[in-house]
């Protein structure tokens, strides 16, 4: 039997939570096979198959070039970070199996589960968002939505804690402040729930920044301590010892969250150390990422325009909010405690639960409770060559944080004679410069006619969606020509590689799939390169004049590169 009940899926980078809506209306976890309601997502490739969840741990420990995990920081990229058994992965892949896991375990209990609401982190860009619909593709799963992970949290926070009913309405206006540390990514929304009406106003975050980070600090504090005390054996050179290393960091992170310091006992190949670190000297060690979330926080709120006292709620998210740092850091900067009175690993998936009853109520007719109105995270921009100095430029046509949906047009002109198409380059982020930023798409004007003026208009529009859609319309009004580009949410998985894993998972094997060869990338085509200039700013598109292309080969913008999302260097410690 299908089941129509909601469920919510907080797909994280350590641990995953399944939720749904019980006969009542309110939000339940549920255990997975081994009793817990959290579910680590790690996965163990056997040759015969994969192992899911606490027993893919432990597996790990042995035989660490066989464990995926963390993937949630790989979305949007063709590949892991790590390969799996010196195989590259798709990201999508190691999340399907944890979000096959979840469904797995909870069909005894609800039936068959087919469609789910999925949460991300509010700072995704869009390749991201489009991995995680792949994920739930894969996992035979119908996404319903993605939701992000504050906006969730914000839902549950409310009708559980009785600041919204149970129709998701709040009974006077809020603005709230949710802070979301989680296992690998951090997030800070603003938001005023006024009503059913829940509008964000800003939006900020790191995909690098997480409770692994402070993992991590504290792993390479243990192996310098220990080689202090045996200077020929390092654990860090080991990959195994690595593993069991940052497992016993995890504990110790822990454990200082309750008591105000902690003892390791380390052994490594014989040798035996015993380490004492204190919760002052944790916080010393990892100061400058607390300092991160800080300065991100106070940006947000900045960039929403309010201050402190203009908050009514201050909402705590995520495993890594229970450091007494981060509650003691957040109490100093507010004025007022955090609130952190439901659990901070479970309440996003119980508001994509709550959203997922939405949805489904909406889908069958029924007026919408609530009307989520979004920001985009960051900027969509056009991304070409500055004409004063010949090097690349990024002009933002929608900033970040800007509500959604949103509509804007700027003009530019053609800067030679005689252009022959037009190329605009569509980029998500990065710097002025373009640097950092992920590519989206090219939208090209082609077969302009030959002796076209120089300073020809060309009008550039971008209408964005709430769904993540993005038209770009590249058109020269006094030749009546245009070219329009859709991207939904268009980059990871091809739907043949696709097909190909989905099948390939339903057979439980481990190892991957043949899958079929892509041709290879369009050569750049001959092509001299001139600017076109913006007004009156002086920024501008692409525009490239067709030259004879070698035989064999089309005319044609050169392709996009893979997205490289890198990542920023950490601030300073603060002094």
């Amino acid at each position: 039997m299908t089941s129509t009940k909601a469920i919510g899926i907080d797909l994280g980078t350590t641990y995953s939570v399944l939720a749904y809506l019980d006969s009542n209306g309110q939000p339940k976890s549920v255990p997975n096979s081994e009793g817990d309601l959290l579910t680590p997502s790690v996965v163990y490739f056997e040759d015969s198959g994969v192992i899911v969840g606490k027993e893919a741990q432990k597996a790990g420990l042995f035989e660490p070039d066989r464990l995926a995990q963390f993937a949630k920081r790989d979305m949007g990229q063709p590949a892991c970070s790590k390969p799996i058994n010196g195989e590259p992965y798709p990201p999508e892949v190691i999340q399907s199996h944890v979000l096959a896991k979840l469904k797995r375990d909870a069909e005894p209990k609800l039936g068959k589960i087919e469609q789910v609401v999925i949460t991300v982190p509010a700072y995704f860009n869009e390749p991201r968002r489009k991995a995680t619909q792949d994920a739930g593709r894969l996992a035979g799963l119908k996404v319903l939505d993605i939701i992000n992970e504050p906006t969730a949290a914000a839902i549950a926070f409310g009708i559980e804690q009785g600041f919204l009913n149970e129709n998701g309405e709040s009974k006077r206006s809020e603005r709230v402040v949710i802070y979301d540390l989680g296992g690998g990514t951090f997030d800070v929304t603003v938001m005023e729930i006024d009503g059913q009406n829940y509008t964000v106003k800003a939006t900020g975050g790191d995909v690098y920044l997480g409770g692994i980070d402070w993992d991590a600090r504290l792993a390479d504090h243990l192996a310098a301590e220990f080689v202090k005390q045996f200077p020929d054996c390092d654990p860090r050179t080991d990959p195994v010892e690595m593993v069991r290393l940052h497992r016993e960091a995890e504990e110790a992170k822990r454990s200082l969250s309750a008591k105000e310091s902690v003892t390791i006992l380390l052994d490594v190949k014989g040798h035996r150390a015993r380490i004492t670190v204190s919760r002052a000297g944790f916080e010393q060690l990892t100061a400058d990422l607390l300092e991160r979330t800080r300065f991100t926080t106070q940006t947000v709120l900045k960039d929403a325009g309010f201050q402190w006292p203009d908050v009514t709620r201050l909402l705590l998210v995520g495993g890594s909010s229970r450091m007494p740092m981060v509650m003691r850091m957040l109490q100093e900067m507010t004025g007022r405690p955090p609130d952190g009175s439901l659990s901070l690993d479970e309440a996003v998936a119980h508001g994509a639960a709550i959203y997922a009853g939405i949805r489904l109520a909406t889908e069958a007719g029924q007026t919408p409770r609530t009307n989520i109105q979004n920001v985009n995270s960051h900027n969509l921009c056009v991304l070409g060559i500055e004409a004063a100095t010949g090097r690349p430029r990024s002009q933002v046509m929608i900033p970040r944080n800007n509500p959604l949906p949103a509509s804007t047009k700027s003009p530019f002109k053609t800067q030679k004679p005689n252009q022959l198409s037009v190329v605009v380059q569509v980029v998500e982020g990065g710097d002025a410069s373009g640097n950092h930023s992920t590519p989206v798409g090219r939208c090209v004007v082609r077969d302009l006619p030959s002796g076209l003026p120089q300073g020809t208009p060309v009008d550039v529009q971008f209408d964005y969606a709430a769904n993540g859609r993005l038209t770009v319309t590249a058109a020269l009004p006094n030749l009546n020509r245009a070219a329009t580009l859709v991207i939904e949410r268009a980059s990871g998985l091809t739907d043949d590689d696709l097909n190909a894993w989905t099948e390939h998972l339903a057979s439980g094997k481990s190892a991957k799939p043949q899958l079929a060869k892509r041709p290879p990338p369009l050569p750049a085509v001959a092509a001299n390169t001139t600017p076109l200039k913006a007004t009156p700013a002086g920024t501008i598109v692409e525009i490239t004049t067709m030259a004879s292309a070698p035989a064999g080969k089309r005319n044609g913008p050169p392709p996009l590169p893979n997205a490289a999302l890198k990542r920023p260097p950490p601030l300073p410690p603060k002094k």
